[in-house]
């Protein structure tokens, strides 16, 4: 098929390389603009480009998808099908209509359970047991599509949004290949969506890794996985914010200890205490302000806790 391919982060890039390995004819790339990143705010291509333009393949980075002269460069392309994974603007109906297959989009959650920015992640804060990836056929709602296909992912007892981001980047890149080849041989019975069982899953900000310590140790554990490595759970210290990578989950009376929500209980030689709303949190691995990543064992010869510190 003759591809136009939308995307622009890391988890676009996986299904842009199986494409390109495909034999698949990639006419063009459309990804987000160069945007300024490090302290000498050096423009940087997104992820998607830099694949694009080591393969040679055009690339175009419309600041509005939908204007008209973007629009009509797209029909210009005659693409058989467009790709959409991770683009980061709406795509109008006069472009889903320009294609023959329609538009594609690879969407990392077991439709319709959560649709939205952040699907991978709010899995993993939610407690879910198995995640995946759906394709769909583009409407012009917010993954509303028809279904075309899925394949399911567990999830480990110790996921992070990373480690599934990367497990569901690589079984988008296979499934979309699979689905493109049952557009073409019309063996792809599309289906409708119906009703979302989840809340929308909304975009990732710094403010949400803040930790409440009044809420349970499973659900504290939880967030500190999802939002792992971005944007981060976080608590504060002597006014200095301090990261948490990773915990286990006790109860008191594992802990041996009476809890307070935020209370440090004690600590051990790799790990530190802390009191929650229901349960206890040991923290295993964690990172002070202006410090490196390191685990408790480390933190605590360099830091002196005190038993009934509040975080």
């Amino acid at each position: 098929m003759r591809v136009i391919y939308m995307g622009t982060p890391d988890f676009a890039v996986d299904a842009l390389k199986a494409l390109i390995d495909s034999g698949h004819e990639v006419a063009a790339v459309f990804t987000q603009p160069d945007k300024p990143k490090g302290r000498g705010k050096a423009m940087q291509f997104p992820p998607v480009k830099e694949v694009a333009v080591e393969a040679g393949i055009p690339v175009y980075q419309p600041r509005r998808i939908r204007e008209p002269e973007v629009v009509e460069q797209i029909r210009n392309l005659k693409p058989d099908v467009l790709v959409v994974v991770a683009f980061g603007q709406i795509i109008p109906q006069e472009i889903l209509d320009i294609a023959p297959y329609g538009c594609v989009n690879v969407h990392g959650s077991l439709l319709p359970k959560y649709r939205g920015a952040a699907p991978i992640q709010w899995a993993v804060i939610d407690g879910e047991r198995e995640s995946g990836v759906t394709t769909m056929q583009m409407d012009a709602g917010l993954d509303t599509g028809d279904m075309l296909l899925k394949t399911v992912v567990p999830l480990e007892k110790k996921e992070t949004g990373g480690s599934l981001f990367d497990k569901l980047s690589a079984a988008g890149a296979k499934l979309l290949l699979e689905t493109l080849e049952g557009l073409e041989a019309r063996t792809i019975i599309p289906q409708e969506q119906g009703e979302s069982p989840t809340p929308y899953a909304k975009m990732l900000t710094k403010d949400m890794g803040l930790i409440d310590w009044n809420k349970t140790a499973v659900e504290i554990e939880r967030l500190i996985r999802g939002l792992n490595p971005w944007p981060s759970a976080f608590t504060k210290l002597n006014g200095k914010t301090l990261k948490i990578w990773e915990a286990d989950v006790l109860t008191e009376e594992e802990a041996g200890e009476k809890v307070l929500p935020g209370m440090i209980l004690k600590a051990e030689k790799d790990r530190l205490f802390v009191g929650t709303g229901e349960g206890v949190l040991a923290v295993r691995m964690l990172q002070l302000e202006g410090k490196k990543r390191m685990d408790t064992a480390a933190f605590l010869r360099g830091c002196h806790l005190e038993k009934g510190m509040i975080l």
